[in-house]
C-alpha cells in the first residue's frame, strides 16, 4: 500500500493505492488520525488505485468517518474501484459513507 496526501481547495485528499489489509491498515489509520489532530476535518479518500480492502481497511474507514463527523467534518470516498465497491456494498458501507466518481466531485461536495 502507498499513501499520498494533498490539499485541494478546502479538503485534504489521501490517495490510497495497492491493498488495504491488516498489515497496511494501521498506516492509513495513522494518516487519518494525524489530519484530524491537525484540524483538517474535510477528508477525501481517493480509492481509484486501491485494488483490495479487507475488514481491517473497512474498520479504518468507519472509524475515520465517525471521528471526522464528531469534529464537524466528514470522510468521503472517491473513485472506488468495482472490487472495493462490492466489499463496501456487501458490508453496508455505501449507506454510511458518501461516495463520488472522482476526487474533484468529492472535493466539490465540501463547498
Amino acid at each position: 500500500m502507498e499513501l499520498k496526501t494533498e490539499t485541494r481547495n478546502n479538503a485534504l485528499v489521501i490517495a490510497v493505492s495497492g491493498s488495504l489489509d491488516a498489515l497496511t491498515a494501521p498506516e492509513f489509520a495513522d494518516a487519518i488520525a494525524t489530519q484530524l489532530r491537525d484540524g483538517k476535518t474535510s477528508l477525501v479518500a481517493d480509492l481509484s488505485q486501491l485494488d483490495y480492502t479487507s475488514s481491517a481497511g473497512l474498520r479504518v474507514m468507519l472509524n475515520g468517518v465517525k471521528e471526522a463527523r464528531q469534529k464537524g467534518g466528514d470522510l468521503r470516498l472517491a473513485g472506488v474501484q468495482p472490487n472495493v465497491k462490492k466489499v463496501l456494498d456487501l458490508s453496508g458501507f455505501t449507506s454510511i459513507m458518501k461516495s463520488y466518481p472522482d476526487v474533484d466531485a468529492a472535493v466539490a461536495s465540501f463547498a
